[in-house]
This record gives structure tokens, C-alpha cells and sequence, in this order.
């Protein structure tokens, strides 16, 4: 569990997981270090309720079960007792600490210290009760109620219980550190850095050298531009103090269109440049509504697959968190299915085809022509499958966990881009906040790899009405 920086002499604690820490991550039990972790019988209980089925819970559960049963194998009633050893899986990533601690388990009926009379969830009340238990019996011992349930650790602390959230898939302490893909040059960047920089020009794009202890910070594909001259460019290159920037093609001129449109600002260039460049696989557009994600990226899409070829087809997709009362199920084919969901995809599809038709093409031939090589898909089907020379769109990417992340990007095969969008201010999914996103997540972990774009998008084109709204509300 990620916590703050410790004195070397604090003790050794004890945490009580609640059921969603497992749902939530189920190699969460080897995330303690050096602490002891302790089950009670109704977590347990709550984990074989929710075992069977095919949705991520599920299959989470079913997972933390297997780390259960691969942990207890071949132990004996004294070693249960005395607690089981975390041995670390093989297979796991060992980017966090090697844990050193004991895992209990719930074997006796705890003295009924919370009154019954309590009002509230029984599970969650049986779990405060057996916290209150161990806090009795273990005198020396910091107890902690670990749990992602908001009203569970307001109950802890008003009954004088230790709790905390979890923290482990947490990738940032504050938004604001956010990896935002772009970067204001300083005035005096040019007359600091001009003796030792080098320029070219390489078919017909132009590139600079430059070296510093500025460039230190930089990372492949960031966005770096001057106010002063309005110079922009992409960074395409980084070793040590030195970096190799290119000067970015302007989308914003009518002769450089995409699909019909052109980026309307500084941001929407760099997008436009990141979506349209070949050797980049993997973008992140992270920015409020009417920032030009979605169209930004279905126009690049579109001019990828079928002006240059690049690509077979375009899939769309996005999780089904509804925002409102879910509308139940819905009849017809996988395709059918998301069509509500899509709403996005077909506003921005009408945007792109007036923009063709204002080019003097026909309307009705443009909608089917750009339908017809746009595919809609399910995330709930996106395991085992393998995409080749795809440009995948995941829309509304910031309800996806980091482990819902992972299932997703690992889909590419060669010749496949994949697109991530979506607001980290807007998340619909239950106990997922902004620094535990998966589009967080990725962000921050794709910055340094060479393949990869991000950008944080902040100013709106949608309307002057949107717009406002973005800032007062």
C-alpha cells in the first residue's frame, strides 16, 4: 500500500482489508511491505457470492481466490494460526516491494462489541466489529480498516477505528502532477541554447538540435512551443542534455485539412500532429468536453484508413457506465447494442460529413463512406483478441481501471494504433478517482516510451455556451 514516507522505527501494523480491496485489485495482499493483513470470515463469504459470472468483478475475485488457495496449499492448522507466509507469485510485476508480512484469516467468533442495534449493512457491520475486536485484544498494534468504501470509513472513524483507502493503484498524490504533454519554452530559450544547436532539413521537414540542462526534463513526442516567435514542435528524440525537436506541420491552414476539418488551436495542432504521425502506436487525449477529442481523432482515423491506407479499419469503443438510471438491456447484435452509446461517434461523424460536403463532395455517399470502415465493439469482448493494422478509439477512457487498461492496450497487434480519450474530471465508475484512473495510469507510465503522445486538451472549440460553462460550473 502507498503510503507517505515513514520513520524507520514505526512499528509493524495490522490491516483489515474489506471485500473491495480484493475486487478491486486482487494482488492487493502483496502490496503491504512489511505489515500483517488480516481477513475476517465475511470478506470471504462476499468473495464466493460474487465469483461466478463474466463481468471484471468476477473475474477479479476469481483471481484473488487463486492467490488465497495458492497461499494456504500445503499449510498446516499451526501455520494458519500463526499466521501464513506472503509469498510473492512468480508472475506478478515486483515493481512494488517484496511483502515480509503474515496474512490471518478469521478462525473464532470475535466478543460482539458493536451493538446490534446499529443501523446499516450487516457485512459492513460485522467487519466494524471485528476491527473494534482486534483493536481490544491487540493493545500494541495499530489496527487499520482498509477499504475503498467511502461510507465505511466515515462509520470507522465515528466508532474510533483506523481506516484508510487504498493506495497502491494510485499513480499520482495530486492531479495537478499530471504528465500534461506540453511545454512553454522560456523567453530566453533561444538565446541560451543558440551556440550549440543544430539544424537540418530532411524531407522536407525541418529538425533542431539542442542541448542544455533544460532538455533534462523533456520526453519523447512532448509538445514544446514559443509564445515570442510561435514556434511549435515535437520532441523526437531525448538523450541526456541533448533532445532533437521537429517542427510541426500546421493543420490550421485550409491546404492541410484532415478529412475535412482543421485543428482550430495551438492544443488541437499538436493533436492533430500526434494522431497523424505513423510511428507513433499509442495516443492520450485527456481534456473537458468540447475540447475536440473525439473529433480530432475520428478525422485522423478517417484519413488514415481510407485517403493513406494505413490502417483496415476503425474500432470504437467506450465502458457502459451510464451517467443516469441504467435503461436495462438492450436488444440486437454486439454492434447494436453500443449504438446508444456511441452518441459521440455519430454527432462527430455529421460534423465531419458536412465539412466534406462544404468541400463539394455528396452528402449521402460521404455518411455511408465514412460509416462503412467504422466498427463498434464491446470492451465486454476484448479478451483474447488480437487486432492488426487497426486505429482503435477508446472512448471515455477514464472509467476504465489500470487493470481494464492493460487488457485493452495488450489487444495491439502490429500495425495497430490505439487512441485513448476521455476528461479525468468526469469519472462514472465506482470507487475510481482521478489519480487511480487507468487513463491516469497509462499516461504517466507511457511518457518516457518513444512510441508514445499524450496531451491535455484545455481549451474548448464545441461553443461560446459550452465554453462558459466549462468555467462556472
Amino acid at each position: 500500500m502507498k503510503k507517505k514516507a515513514k520513520a524507520p522505527t514505526e512499528e509493524k501494523r495490522l490491516f483489515v482489508l474489506d471485500t473491495n480491496i480484493l475486487v478491486h485489485d486482487p494482488s492487493a495482499l502483496f502490496k503491504f511491505k512489511e505489515h500483517d493483513i488480516y481477513l475476517p470470515m465475511v470478506v470471504l463469504e462476499e468473495l464466493d457470492q460474487g465469483k461466478k459470472g463474466l463481468s471484471d468483478t468476477a473475474r477479479n475475485i476469481r483471481e484473488a481466490n487463486r492467490f488465497l488457495d495458492s497461499l494456504i496449499k500445503n499449510t498446516t492448522n499451526q501455520d494458519i494460526f500463526n499466521g501464513i507466509a506472503l509469498h510473492f507469485p512468480g508472475h506478478l510485476n515486483k515493481a512494488f516491494t517484496l511483502p515480509t508480512g503474515k496474512l490471518f484469516f478469521q478462525r473464532e467468533e470475535l466478543p460482539a462489541i458493536l451493538p446490534d442495534s446499529l443501523p446499516g449493512n450487516k457485512p459492513d457491520n460485522s467487519i466494524l466489529a471485528t476491527v473494534l475486536s482486534l483493536q481490544a485484544k491487540h493493545h500494541h498494534t495499530r489496527v487499520t480498516l482498509v477499504s475503498k468504501d467511502i461510507n465505511l470509513r466515515i462509520k470507522a472513524a465515528v466508532l474510533g477505528i483506523h481506516a484508510e483507502d487504498y493506495y497502491n493503484d494510485q499513480v499520482l498524490d495530486d492531479l495537478s502532477l499530471m504528465y500534461s504533454g506540453m511545454v512553454q519554452l522560456p523567453e530566453n530559450f533561444w538565446e541560451k541554447h543558440a551556440k550549440e544547436m543544430a539544424s537540418w532539413k530532411e524531407d522536407g521537414r525541418t529538425f533542431y538540435k539542442i542541448s542544455g540542462d533544460d532538455i533534462s526534463g523533456w520526453f519523447p513526442n512532448l509538445c514544446v512551443h514559443s509564445d515570442a516567435d510561435q514556434f511549435e514542435a515535437i520532441v523526437r528524440d531525448v538523450n541526456n542534455s541533448s533532445a532533437t525537436i521537429e517542427y510541426v506541420k500546421d493543420f490550421r491552414k485550409h491546404r492541410n485539412k484532415v478529412c475535412g476539418i482543421n485543428a482550430r488551436n495551438r492544443e488541437q495542432n499538436f493533436a492533430l500532429n500526434l494522431l497523424m504521425d505513423p510511428d507513433i502506436d499509442f495516443v492520450t487525449l485527456v481534456g473537458a468536453a468540447g475540447t475536440g477529442k473525439t473529433l480530432l481523432t475520428l478525422a485522423a482515423g478517417l484519413a488514415q484508413t481510407i485517403e493513406q491506407n494505413l490502417y483496415r479499419e476503425i474500432i470504437m469503443t467506450r465502458v457502459t457506465v451510464p451517467v443516469g438510471e441504467d435503461i436495462g438491456f438492450l436488444p440486437g447484435t454486439e454492434e447494436e447494442k453500443m449504438t446508444p452509446w456511441m452518441g459521440a461517434l455519430m454527432d462527430n461523424l455529421e460534423v465531419l460529413t458536412q465539412s466534406l460536403e462544404n468541400d463539394n463532395k455528396d452528402l449521402a455517399k460521404n455518411t455511408e463512406w465514412l460509416q462503412n470502415r467504422i466498427r463498434i465493439r464491446s470492451l465486454n469482448f476484448m479478451r483474447g483478441r488480437t487486432f492488426l493494422n487497426k486505429f482503435i478509439i477508446i472512448d471515455e477512457a477514464q472509467n476504465l481501471t489500470s487493470k481494464q487498461m492493460q487488457t485493452m492496450v495488450t489487444r495491439a497487434g502490429p500495425g495497430t494504433k490505439i487512441v485513448c480519450l476521455g476528461n479525468i474530471n468526469q469519472i462514472d465508475t465506482p470507487y475510481l478517482t482521478g489519480t487511480t484512473s487507468g487513463l491516469t495510469y497509462v499516461v504517466q507510465c507511457f511518457k518516457t516510451w518513444e512510441h508514445n503522445g499524450h496531451l491535455t486538451l484545455s481549451r474548448g472549440e464545441r461553443s461560446r455556451l459550452a465554453d462558459h460553462a466549462i468555467k462556472v460550473l
